[in-house]
């Protein structure tokens, strides 16, 4: 089967960016009405998660060393749900492979899995909570602010989100879970409620980025400012996330995928796709893609494909690489199993990318529109085939660079994406940066 000749195109719209993120962080929180709430010698917990955010470990690190500045003896802990297996070494792994860790921070990083039960919540349902947090002076979130994957509510990922799943461990993620899309839309805020009730949070680092995962805006935000503030933030992260800036094609090739990449591996809200049990797909969903292909799972996932069920086909090694105990402990907590169902697999990715585009529904070669990226997080620089490429044309903020081209496959018929997309986190990685 053919392949399409691609050529580089280059989304340049302007991008609001902070200049010097650590240097902001710290003199936000050092401004903050929560700063008022930190009192000399006290014990501070600063959550993060698993998420990955640009400039992680400056914001993180700036946060530490700001507290520090006030007093306060701060330690990390980990907030991420059952990530990482649920297991204090899995989420110990997780947070250092973004340098969350003693050696860069200069404090103590606990990843317990122990969680206390605060009581119910209007729902009836118990709410839990990060024993060692609980047992701090005070706790603050370091938390990007975004659409989530699996729904659309006034919180969504975010500060909120982190109190509830992140720093509820396993028993608060898979409570949460246990009710589907309505138990993260409508029960996290009300266990929100007992959370501020009842626990030691005084405020929370807002990180929002822009389409080109740079860091656009941060902001502290009090606890007494959550309800009103965050959903405001949450509006302005729906406008700035990265897009695929068309309406629809036939064939999407994803490099990798990935939990540093999307909760959901492949993120929904930039290929059109939800797929969640019981739930028909939105008309409105944009882009619509009839074949999707993903390659690989990225090796920050730790063998974690969560969402690897959202493409079409995939390779043997995709499979091959997932480590099950992390994989099954995600899915099962996060209840949401058609996305992890296994695609079909082929040996190679040009058997791959050859299978979508002969499944695409479009029967006429030279008429197939066909786009390659190398994740959902990364979508400023695509290939495109003619076709789709015509499409595109007189939008205002494209750039068309250079001339069509093969797709580069090297001697086994894999794709060399480190040369379509020599600026990605995969090719940042074969450089070793």
């Amino acid at each position: 089967m053919d392949i399409p000749r691609v050529q580089l195109v280059r989304q340049t719209a302007p991008q609001p960016a902070v200049a010097d993120p650590a240097k902001a962080t710290r003199e936000l929180w050092l401004g903050s009405k929560t700063a008022k709430r930190i009192k000399p010698g006290m014990k501070v917990a600063v959550a993060c998660g698993s998420r990955g955010i640009n400039n992680y470990l400056a914001l993180a690190k700036a946060t530490v060393d700001a507290i520090k500045e006030l007093g306060a003896q701060p330690f990390v802990v980990a907030a991420m749900g059952s990530h990482g297996g649920a297991t204090s070494e899995g989420q110990r792994e997780l947070l250092a492979s973004y340098d969350l860790d003693e050696a860069h921070l200069g404090v103590p990083v606990v990843t317990d899995m122990g969680a206390e039960n605060l009581g119910a919540n209007s729902w009836g349902q118990p709410v839990w909570w990060d024993k060692n947090a609980l047992a701090a002076d005070a706790v603050v979130t370091v938390s990007r602010v975004k659409p989530h994957t699996d729904f659309r509510g006034k919180f969504e990922s975010g500060i909120l989100k982190m109190l509830v799943i992140g720093l509820g461990k396993r028993h608060g993620a898979d409570q949460v879970h246990s009710f589907g899309t309505r138990g993260l839309r409508d029960m996290i805020p009300e266990s929100g409620q007992v959370i501020l009730k009842k626990t030691p949070f005084i405020g929370g680092l807002a990180i929002l980025e822009n389409a080109k995962e740079e860091t656009a805006k941060l902001e502290v935000i009090d606890r007494d400012d959550l309800w009103d503030r965050e959903p405001v933030l949450l509006e302005e992260a729906k406008g700035l996330m990265g897009k695929l800036p068309f309406k629809g094609t036939d064939v999407l090739i994803i490099g990798e995928c990935g939990k540093n990449y999307s909760g959901a591996g492949m993120d929904p809200n930039v290929i059109g796709r939800m797929l969640i049990e019981a739930t028909p797909e939105a008309e409105t969903n944009d882009p619509r893609i009839v074949r999707i292909g993903v390659l690989e799972v990225s090796p920050e996932s730790h063998g974690n494909a969560t969402g690897i069920g959202l493409a079409d086909l995939t390779t043997n090694r995709a499979i091959a690489g997932i480590d099950q105990g992390p994989f099954r402990m995600n899915n099962l907590t996060a209840r949401s199993l058609w996305r992890s169902k296994l695609p079909i697999a082929f040996e190679t990715d040009r058997e791959v990318i050859a299978a979508c585009v002969e499944t695409c529904w479009q029967p006429e070669f030279e008429k197939v529109k066909f786009c390659v990226i190398p994740n959902t997080l990364e979508v400023v620089e695509m290939w495109v085939s003619g076709p789709l490429a015509a499409d595109l044309k007189g939008h205002a903020h494209l750039e068309f660079v250079g001339e069509p081209i093969a797709l580069p496959f090297d001697a086994n018929g894999n794709l060399v994406q480190e040369k379509l997309f020599p600026h990605s986190v995969r090719g940042r990685r074969a450089k070793g940066h």
